[in-house]
């Protein structure tokens, strides 16, 4: 690699990591934000809640990665423009390819990056965030819950008990459970205890009653028992946690799923769907640094003309990315979305190499220059005034 190479990698890649860093911490943080209960009503610790909810850093990294490789690339060639850096290089006789070459560097490196996120990191990350939370839950019940105190366990799901005594047994338990709409679940016990067995977690209840209020019914329907097993699999790691969604999948359980998989026979157009969403994401950096290039490449000289082809070259992958969003919207329904989905991604790529082959300039039309133009003026109006 030159030094003319690694000067424009250095750059352009600084700014993406520095752009996809700032960007994920902010949209990280407002996700944060919404487990704010796991420190309060559920008595974790900041390194528990930290951890938590860092694993959706993946995920959202894998969604913003291509946006901030946008964003680098054209402040590098904006960078490189407003310094005439390019114009000598031109003068100089270098070719576009030769110029567009370090660029290309740093969007496989980033493709690259994309390619492991959304095909283990993310899906892993999201398989841990579920089995740490169900271990939360589990730890919850059998040790975080106050006697005395209604501890809700998720929404509609409400505990209580009288005591806890030191033998883990549980005694003046209560449960109302209404995550059904159509039906209100309330057990009261005398005691109970939690049992481990092959079938799953069960809460062993004794010595109650199950209140069971049908939605338009005015009488519950009361059944004491002697025994009742209130199943928490679901909040401790049992068989059901296994049945991962769609999201949770690796890129090789989505591309050859299991047939006699539940999740699959349930929800098989999203399979789909999900297949193709990760297969292209890695080309997603590569049709944007080919766009961005195509637009901002060419030697400019006018700052105004400078400011329409950034914006050009933001619409123009936003157009992109928008339908590639809306394809993955459709394509549970209909085979020609993603017939759609890969042939704009083709289009915007035999475009953009063409224009860059061909060294051409992109400029935006006259009729829409104009407005932009006059706009930046009257901005800098403004704030010359103030």
């Amino acid at each position: 690699m030159s030094g003319f190479d690694r000067y424009i990698f250095r750059t352009t890649f600084g700014a993406f990591l520095l752009i996809a860093v700032s960007l994920t911490m902010v949209i990280w943080l407002t996700h944060a934000l919404r487990e704010i209960d796991l420190m309060t009503n559920q008595r974790q610790t900041v390194l528990v809640f930290v951890g938590i909810t860092g694993l959706l850093i993946p995920m959202l990294l894998a969604i913003i990665a291509p946006i901030a490789l946008v964003v680098a690339v054209g402040h590098t060639l904006n960078r490189l423009n407003t310094d005439s850096e390019i114009v000598v290089m031109n003068a100089s006789g270098m070719s576009p390819w030769r110029i567009f070459r370090p660029f290309l560097t740093t969007t496989l490196v980033v493709s690259v990056l994309v390619t492991g996120l959304s095909a283990y990191l993310a899906p892993k990350g999201l398989r841990e965030l579920r089995n740490w939370a169900v271990s939360i839950k589990t730890d919850l019940l059998v040790n975080i819950i106050q006697p005395g105190r209604f501890t809700t366990i998720e929404r509609g799901l409400t505990f209580h008990i009288r005591e806890r005594r030191n033998d883990g047994r549980l005694l003046g338990i209560f449960i109302d459970d209404r995550r059904d709409p159509k039906e209100r679940v309330t057990s009261i016990s005398e005691a109970g205890e939690i049992v481990e067995t092959a079938r799953g977690t069960f809460l062993l209840l004794m010595n109650g009653s199950v209140h069971r209020q049908e939605a338009g019914k005015p009488d519950p329907t009361i059944v004491r028992f002697e025994r009742y097993a209130f199943d928490l699999s679901r909040f401790s790691g049992g068989t059901t946690v296994q049945n991962f969604g769609v999201r949770e999948r690796y890129l090789w359980d989505l591309a050859s799923p299991d047939p006699a998989d539940p999740v699959y026979k349930q929800f098989a157009p999203q399979f789909r769907t999900e297949l193709h969403d990760r297969l292209v994401a890695p080309v997603y950096p590569i049709a944007f640094t080919v766009i961005c290039f195509a637009i901002l490449g060419a030697p400019r000289t006018s700052r105004q003309s400078r400011e329409t082809s950034i914006i050009m070259a933001i619409v123009a992958a936003g157009m992109l990315r928008m339908i590639g969003f809306a394809c993955n919207v459709f394509a549970a329904q209909s085979m020609l979305a993603i017939y759609v989905l890969y042939g704009s991604l083709a289009v915007a790529l035999v475009a953009g190499t063409f224009a860059i082959a061909r060294g051409s300039v992109i400029e935006m039309p006259v009729f829409l220059t104009q407005p932009i133009a006059k706009l930046f003026e009257r901005a800098a109006a403004r704030l010359a005034t103030s």
